[in-house]
């Protein structure tokens, strides 16, 4: 009996570390195509509307600056959020410069305040991929908040500690209560990231009180 117990667990596990390769070469494939080729067109654009520009006559120069300025926008968050999604870029750039870039993007599209604060000394992660994996949590976090919350700051802790790394998301929104809400795509993704890499995962939130979530993650 403990022995097909402890198959099924080894199966269960085997099948949420698939799911996640899957959907990290999936994010990664939708980065490229981001990156490549909407990337491409709205480069394309800005240099037809510089070219414009040169010929537009006084009347139509404003409208000619606004539309320019609108697809440089467009192209610098197309390519930040195509770095975002890219597991390579993440492990390159380093874990805390991820969430820095998301939250500086986030804060440029949705809220007034997005803000990481850093506790203690900074201790590498003893797996550099479950980096992506905390990385992944947040980003599922900041969905919803996007999504749902209506909120205007979100704030990001990372408190490290000597046997653990504590990160802590929280926003200001509409919140929600817990107990008679159904479990969600987005809540259940969090849940079974966290258990994948055996880091405790806890989420509180109560109606106009915003939603706190606690992520523990220890080094060993």
């Amino acid at each position: 009996m403990l022995d097909k117990i402890k198959q099924q667990q080894e199966f269960d596990e085997e099948i949420s570390r698939t799911q996640t390769e899957i959907q990290e070469q999936t994010l990664k494939y939708i980065g490229w195509e981001l990156h490549d080729n909407v990337g491409q067109l709205l480069a394309y654009a800005n240099m037809q509307m510089n070219m414009l520009a040169t010929k537009a006559g006084d009347d139509m120069k404003d409208i000619v600056k606004n539309t320019s300025d609108v697809i440089k926008e467009s192209l610098k968050e197309v390519r930040s959020l195509s770095r975002s999604l890219n597991n390579d870029v993440i492990l390159n750039i380093g874990f805390e410069q991820s969430i820095t870039n998301e939250l500086n993007r986030l804060k440029r599209m949705k809220f007034a305040s997005a803000e990481l604060h850093i506790k203690g000394e900074k201790k590498e992660l003893p797996n550099k991929k479950h980096e992506i994996v905390i990385f992944r949590i947040l980003q599922e976090f900041f969905s919803n908040s996007v999504k749902y919350s209506e909120a205007k700051s979100l704030q990001i802790v990372l408190d490290y500690q000597p046997s653990k790394l504590i990160i802590k998301a929280s926003d200001d929104g509409n919140g929600f209560d817990m107990e008679s809400t159904d479990k969600g795509a987005g809540l259940i993704n969090m849940q079974s990231r966290a258990e994948l890499i055996n880091a405790s995962f806890e989420l509180f939130s109560k109606p106009n009180e915003g939603v706190q979530l606690t992520l523990t993650y220890p080094y060993q």
